[in-house]
């Protein structure tokens, strides 16, 4: 397998896109998607970055995705948020999620990031299964909140 893990490019938008699609569609809200390639291109590249990604590529087809941002921890400093983790249905259980995972792992330590930080669903077992893998601390403390401003 000719895998590579590299930063995200502009142009590697509109395949993560359909990426995060697929994701909706496997979380039961493909409804639920209302980004663009356009705000994601703003959002990623723009003058104020807001997220960063790193693309999986397969003999040269994005095959996966891993999107994180910065938090910050009044408690801990600054975090790296992994906001999603995708690999295609095609190509899942061939280690590419771990490729992804261990590349964002890498990226908070050489960053100075103080832990790398994710939810899962709780009904995904595929996912906790992976994620069990490593020393992780699973919290059933905290409650996530929204509000979608109006």
């Amino acid at each position: 397998m000719n895998l590579t893990i590299r930063a995200g490019k502009r142009e590697d938008l509109p395949a993560v896109l359909e990426l995060v699609q697929e994701l909706a569609e496997y979380e039961r809200a493909p409804d639920e998607v209302e980004n663009t390639v356009e705000r994601m291109a703003t959002d990623a590249f723009g003058p104020q970055p807001v997220f960063g990604f790193l693309v999986a590529e397969k003999d040269g087809r994005i095959v996966g995705t891993a999107i994180y941002y910065t938090k910050y921890s009044t408690w801990k400093g600054r975090k790296l948020h992994l906001e999603d983790l995708i690999v295609t249905r095609q190509e899942r259980g061939r280690k590419i999620g771990k490729a992804l995972f261990e590349a964002c792992l890498q990226l908070a330590k050489k960053g100075g990031y103080h832990s790398l930080t994710w939810q899962v669903l709780n009904w995904n077992e595929p996912a906790i299964n992976f994620y069990k893998k490593y020393p992780v601390t699973f919290d059933d403390e905290w409650i996530d909140c929204s509000l979608k401003p109006e």
